[in-house]
């Protein structure tokens, strides 16, 4: 018993001299006001205990926020370093032909997407078959047709960036790939006065990679900077 009083002792005195040490550990300071709260009884109302309590939650609100804040920008940064990566390789190609190969597949690798097509509006006339010869990437499509894709056919104007859990019929724009793709970003292209719209579409495998619930920022970038691109190929 001499020995533990004279432990009890030294510690009494460390911690008298350091306070700082219980102060800055949360469990041992819950202890210490737990211990309180039993010995005042179950009909005495400690108000500054209560206030404590609703402090400390205050805190691990904050303090979750302050995470889910840190971690959204991080996510952010992230977003737009490989929007950043994926256009800069966007603009390598000088001809058409390899501008189009590279679309679907380092660019797409870049933006982690099962594949990327381009759709043109254009009659159906000689112009029209010689760019269905360009590859799975582009295809062609009547008047209208952008429209009514991304709207599903009702009267609503569309976004210039859609992002959703896309309809089963969807062969049109992916034709073999379409049975893979779960989900998609799908940009409307606008090439300048008196030419028809495009469709940019980026499908992906995953349900969850595209949601309507998240923003659209970088994909608009994204679309801005493939429309100006786009506009120097079709001159």
């Amino acid at each position: 018993m001499t020995d533990t009083a004279k432990q009890l002792g030294k510690l009494r005195d460390k911690l008298i001299a350091e306070p700082q040490v219980i102060l800055d550990d949360p469990d041992l300071m819950q202890a210490l006001i737990d211990a309180k709260e039993s010995r005042m009884g179950e009909n005495v109302v400690d108000l500054r205990g209560l206030a404590m309590e609703r402090l400390e939650a205050r805190l691990d609100r904050l303090e979750d926020t302050h995470r889910s804040v840190i971690a959204a920008a991080y996510d952010n940064l992230a977003g737009m370093q490989q929007v950043h990566r994926a256009i800069l390789r966007m603009l390598d190609p000088v001809e058409f032909e390899d501008f189009l190969r590279n679309l679907d597949g380092e660019v797409a690798d870049i933006l982690n997407v099962h594949c990327i097509r381009l759709v043109l509006e254009t009659a159906q006339d000689e112009k029209g078959a010689a760019l269905k010869q360009l590859g799975d990437v582009l295809s062609v499509a009547e008047p209208g047709f952008v429209e009514a894709y991304l709207t599903g056919g009702k009267s609503s104007h569309s976004r210039q960036v859609t992002l959703r859990q896309i309809q089963p019929d969807n062969t049109a724009v992916y034709g073999k790939a379409a049975g893979s793709i779960k989900s998609e970003a799908a940009l409307k292209l606008d090439f300048g006065h008196g030419r028809l719209p495009g469709l940019l579409v980026m499908g992906a495998d995953d349900p969850q990679q595209f949601k309507p619930s998240q923003g659209t920022d970088l994909l608009a970038f994204f679309a801005g900077v493939f429309e100006q691109t786009m506009r120097r190929w079709l001159s």
